[in-house]
């Protein structure tokens, strides 16, 4: 099977998968939100925040360096399975610690502090899991991760139903998110078992040095993506109020939803670019090329649309009492605009050895988050997190393309002017359509101008022949 048609392959089954799992999340979002209120919702958003940033430690980059040696070495499963499960162990035990610190150091309340509890030992359970996922990733056996991926979601959905129907509390809410995690991580032994069989022990402590070493500017690189996506949730919790935390953060899970597409092509071409860096040069950089066109096409024209029906899209999934999320909505989702323009960038760093760099980018745009959502927050309360948000994505995009073509992976100026241009030109007549009709069902409508942006986009010319090329190798195997 050719490259083409694996990563077509890999990136089709995570797609379908992460569909699944979003359009449920975005239920599970929907119906957790209004079942608890703008405060309950605020609660159970920190725990997952709080968890997010710290639960990097758990991980520290081990998982992302599995995929990209074992992609390169395959016969080295058995020794990194065995030395980073162990490794993670002080790990997961160490974020623990920092979180219950950090918990009573802000002064939550006891319900609060329960939630976190209960959400950081998901997390833990999850980093676990990890260790298995990174080598079905490493072999792009990405099947594997996908069931996973949606017998969380359907147990997650499952358990959300419930509990709305029986009226429980948050802390049965907090308490869902073990349960998944904990049958995923049984079901996720049981498929690495069939598939690979059962690992042997290979413990080489001289082995951990180096390798963390190796591991850590991912950690960091990580830790500083978590921070500057999550620390003005903590930051509004302590400066404003839970209340604010529940709309701002009703906003942000919606767009989170959106990852699902840079997700499962990352999952899917980040073993085959790290091969590419060793093989062939020019097959990377037009990987990088194309993944820069295509999350373009799709992120412009998402943030422009969403943008024109923020209201609608709020109270038709929230109802009353989250209006102050539309304006939140309306600015943050340029940010996801922004991650999909820089995607391409992030794996080429990622995929060859430069995650050093990718560390220090990130770290720049944490300390700038920070420094605006101190001054923005205490003036502008979740406008000010949320357009602190959208300018560190502008910085740290930027700095990774510029980094890139420093290295000689920059995509040529006028391929990007000409992609632009057509994606822009197609956007406008689209938005133009969504304004006209916007007293339209938002579900037809969203048809309609998703149909009508790539009719134009088509017309125009937008799709070129190395785009063709690349549609007969995925549906002609050879």
């Amino acid at each position: 099977m050719n490259t083409a048609r694996t990563i077509a392959k890999n990136t089709s089954v995570l797609f379908v998968a992460q569909m699944v799992t979003y359009v449920m999340g975005f239920f599970i979002t929907m119906y957790t939100a209004r079942h608890l209120g703008a405060e309950g919702f605020g609660i159970l958003s920190l725990a997952l925040s709080i968890t997010g940033i710290l639960g990097v430690i758990s991980d520290m980059g081990l998982g992302t360096l599995m995929v990209r040696d074992i992609a390169r070495e395959k016969s080295q499963i058995n020794k990194y399975l065995s030395n980073i499960t162990l490794m993670k162990l002080p790990l997961a035990l160490l974020m623990f610690l920092i979180i219950v610190i950090i918990v009573n150091l802000f002064g939550y309340t006891y319900t609060t502090k329960t939630v976190i509890y209960l959400i950081t030992i998901s997390t833990i359970i999850n980093a676990f899991g990890g260790v298995l996922t990174s080598v079905f990733q490493a072999n792009e056996k990405l099947e594997y991760i996908s069931i996973n991926f949606i017998i969380n979601s359907v147990l997650m959905f499952t358990g959300t139903i419930i509990g709305i129907t029986y009226n429980l509390d948050i802390l049965y809410f907090a308490l869902i998110y073990i349960i998944s995690t904990g049958i995923t991580f049984i079901s996720t032994m049981s498929l690495f078992v069939w598939k690979f069989s059962l690992p042997k022990l290979e413990i080489d402590l001289s082995f951990w040095k180096p390798t963390i070493k190796e591991a850590w500017p991912f950690g960091i690189t990580g830790l500083s993506g978590m921070l500057y996506t999550y620390l003005d949730s903590i930051m509004l919790s302590v400066m404003i109020g839970i209340e604010v935390v529940g709309w701002y953060s009703a906003a942000y899970r919606l767009i989170l939803i959106t990852l699902f597409i840079p997700n499962a092509v990352n999952m899917s071409i980040f073993p085959v670019m790290s091969r590419f860096y060793k093989s062939s040069k020019d097959s990377l950089n037009l990987m990088g090329e194309r993944y820069f066109k295509y999350m373009t096409m799709i992120g412009i024209p998402l943030g422009a649309g969403t943008t024109i029906l923020a209201d609608k899209i709020i109270l038709m999934v929230y109802g009353p009492g989250f209006e102050p999320s539309i304006i939140v909505l309306r600015i943050l989702i340029w940010t996801i605009v922004l991650t999909f323009a820089g995607a391409s960038s992030a794996q080429l760093l990622v995929s060859t050895n430069k995650q050093l760099l990718l560390t220090k980018i990130s770290i720049i745009c944490l300390l700038f988050n920070l420094v605006l959502n101190l001054i923005l927050i205490p003036k502008f309360s979740y406008i000010g997190a949320s357009v602190a948000t959208v300018l560190t994505e502008i910085i740290s995009v930027s700095f990774m393309i510029f980094t890139c073509y420093k290295l000689g992976y920059g995509i040529p100026y006028k391929q990007v002017i000409n992609t632009l241009s057509k994606v822009l030109f197609a956007t406008l007549i689209m938005s133009a359509l969504i304004w006209y009709f916007r007293d339209l069902n938002l579900f037809l409508l969203i048809i309609m101008s998703t149909l009508l942006y790539f009719a134009v986009l088509y017309l125009v010319k937008g799709i070129d022949d190395a785009d063709r090329v690349i549609i007969k190798q995925i549906i002609n195997q050879k």
